[in-house]
């Protein structure tokens, strides 16, 4: 849909000049300042409320035979815009009217570069624009960002591990906590990533609007800075062996991509915040990508679903051998529709990895799609990347077929020039036929999803699938993804691990897969991570003896009118509100130290709410599976005592009672 522009302004140029050498930009409430610096060098730098923030930071590419952004500089003209518009968004993770209110200062150059600088209230963002004739090589781009000294950064190092390509990674790490002049030229980590600690005002550093062009990774220099590294172009690519084969990158050129001459390249994002409670609101990185290329989006269906894969298909109290079987999907379908999923994921196994027709003989698709039909549930399929890649059109017609209007792709574990066109590739490919894709081995979606909306929602993160294997899940680190992982879009953690334990009676165990902290902690991720596809991972078996909860979990919208953070500290604790028509989802989750809060119902409009009150159990510290269910009424002139255990959470449901 088209943005209603409320207000379009153009000054003069001239009226903002800084000094001779100098062009400044603000934002509309005037807290941001960013002044371009044209020396040797172009460099920016960012005060906030008259503090510096960043200290200068370098922009150039290098386009071989051509001279350099920063070479020999002369502007030829430069402009100031004040943009007031309102971005309707078809899937709306966090709200669905977004302000889009910047001011945006554009710097043609005599070469044929123009510097782009948006300004908003909550971050700025800056873009190089290139008019070149025929098609270019890029050689490399500069991104340095420069902080103050001693600051601390929250960051996912790769592990290089046995990898020859240290661009080659599942994006799957924990984030680490380290000061910037500690990480060296070696330390190798993909955005967004945090800076500041405590009280300070909080730098997350990102991208947006990635097209036919590498990912930016970031590294360190050894100093208060942090730059940008870009994945080479792949000369050449082997097939690996193994249960899941993908392509991995053995040769790789001397420049980072080859594309057309007349571009905008990707949006160099830096999302600023004063409390730590704005950051996982901000919806910048949407804001900045390119609209939707869909003239229909109507068809797209958020909802929750289910996967069978972390829990092993380890089903109990059935009459049937379950597994990779008809009987076993039937059952899914089942609880899928007695609890309000509005699908299922039919995951790895369902056919040959190599071969999406090569269907596994214990199942009948034929069956399996009458009775999901017959039920109003859909069927979502799993996918090897390479093999949909391969078998596209065939595979995509045969999903349509089914009945399938979800699909998730796995295993692309790159971001170099090919592969982000491979995501462009597939997803155009799958909206020509009206289905949603998830892709997993994946990067963060970096905007992605506003551009391809049917590209609903992404992995890109360490969640649910590593408590079989390890015990990097903790509760800590949930409370750390709104503020880092999250903020460069929607993913796919895949909650409701219904097994819960302790820090101590935490065992990575396949098939009888529990989660560290409580069923409630799990629980309020539905309601706190941004997905529009919410993927329930628990066991249906142990959900089927607790229908009250899983008649709450099933209520949870996964799309929302309006998003509020009432309260939060990085790390440490979250409570998000979101409104979806006239009831309000409200989740709280906290790391392993238990928190009694006062919550305000403030924000509710005039009149009385059923509240249902799903909290930690008076016993959940030693037996993380304990809760309560509650109800009773709110206006919103009430005061609510909420208390979390130990790796603890909540969710309150508000339902506007009918005069």
């Amino acid at each position: 849909m088209k943005p209603v522009i409320i207000l379009f302004m153009l000054l003069q140029t001239g009226a903002y000049l800084f000094a001779a050498d100098s062009l400044q930009v603000c934002s509309p409430d005037k807290k941001i300042t960013v002044t371009v610096h044209f020396e040797k060098k172009i460099s920016y730098t960012v005060q906030y409320n008259n503090e510096f923030i960043l200290q200068p930071s370098f922009i150039d590419i290098n386009v071989a035979g051509h001279k350099s952004l920063s070479e020999n500089i002369k502007i030829r003209s430069s402009k100031l815009e004040v943009i007031d518009e309102v971005i309707i968004s078809p899937v709306p993770e966090k709200r669905k009217f977004i302000p889009d209110h910047y001011n945006q200062l554009t710097i043609r150059l005599k070469e044929p570069y123009t510097l782009l600088f948006r300004v908003y209230d909550d971050g700025v963002a800056y873009r190089i624009v290139t008019g070149f004739k025929d098609s270019i090589t890029v050689s490399s781009e500069t991104a340095i960002f420069s902080f103050q000294p001693n600051k601390k950064i929250l960051l996912p190092l790769i592990d290089p591990g046995q990898r020859t390509d240290r661009y080659h990674t599942s994006f799957e790490e924990l984030y680490q906590l380290k000061t910037i002049d500690s990480l060296t030229e070696k330390s190798l980590a993909y955005s967004p990533v945090l800076v500041g600690s405590g009280t300070e005002v909080k730098i997350a550093v990102t991208e947006s609007d990635l097209e036919d062009y590498p990912g930016m990774f970031l590294s360190g220099t050894g100093t208060n800075a942090i730059k940008g590294t870009f994945a080479p172009y792949p000369l050449h690519t082997n097939m690996t062996d193994g249960e899941f084969p993908q392509e991995v990158v053995t040769q790789r050129a001397n420049y980072i991509a080859k594309t057309t001459g007349t571009r905008s390249f990707p949006w160099r994002v830096l999302m600023i915040a004063a409390a730590d409670k704005d950051l996982p609101g901000n919806d910048m990185v949407y804001r900045l990508a390119s609209p939707s290329r869909l003239k229909d989006a109507s068809w797209i269906n958020p909802g929750k679903g289910t996967d069978e894969w972390i829990i092993g298909i380890n089903l109990f109290n059935v009459d049937f051998k379950s597994g990779v079987n008809t009987a076993t999907y039937k059952y899914y379908i089942d609880f899928a529709k007695k609890f309000g999923l509005q699908r299922i994921m039919m995951d790895a196994v369902w056919s040959d990895y190599k071969n999406l027709f090569g269907i596994n003989p214990a199942i009948n698709m034929d069956t399996i799609s009458a009775y999901a039909k017959s039920k109003g549930i859909k069927i979502s399929m799993w996918t090897l990347c390479s093999t949909l890649d391969k078998q596209l059109d065939s595979a995509l017609g045969q999903f349509n077929k089914w009945g399938v209007d979800f699909i998730m792709t796995d295993f692309m574990d790159r971001d170099d020039q090919p592969m982000i066109n491979f995501y462009h590739r597939i997803a155009k490919a799958c909206a020509d036929k009206k289905i949603m894709i998830m892709f997993h081995g994946a990067f963060p979606p970096k905007g992605f999803n506003r551009t391809w909306p049917n590209a609903i929602t992404r992995e890109g993160v360490l969640g649910s699938e590593y408590n079989i294997w390890s015990d990097k899940p903790t509760p800590e680190h949930d409370v750390t993804l709104p503020f880092t992982r999250m903020l460069s879009g929607p993913m796919d953690y895949e909650p409701g691990i219904l097994d819960n334990a302790t820090k101590e009676q935490f065992r990575p165990i396949g098939k009888k897969v529990m989660s560290q902290g409580t069923r409630c902690h799990q629980l309020a991720m539905f309601v706190v991570y941004d997905s529009p596809i919410q993927i329930f991972s628990g066991n249906p078996s142990q959900g089927l003896m607790e229908p009250e909860f899983m008649k709450l979990l099933g209520d949870i919208p996964t799309t929302w009118d309006e998003t509020k953070i009432l309260d939060a500290a990085i790390s440490d604790y979250i409570i998000t509100a979101r409104k979806k028509g006239d009831d309000w989802y409200i989740g709280g989750m906290t790391d392993w130290t238990a928190r009694e809060m006062l919550l305000s119902t403030g924000f509710l409009d005039t009149g009385i709410y059923e509240a249902t009150y799903c909290a930690d159990g008076v016993n959940a510290e030693n037996y993380p599976a304990d809760y309560e269910i509650k109800k009773f009424n709110v206006e919103n002139k009430t005061m609510l005592n909420v208390k979390m255990a130990p790796g603890g959470g909540f969710v309150l449901k508000l339902s506007k009672k009918k005069n």
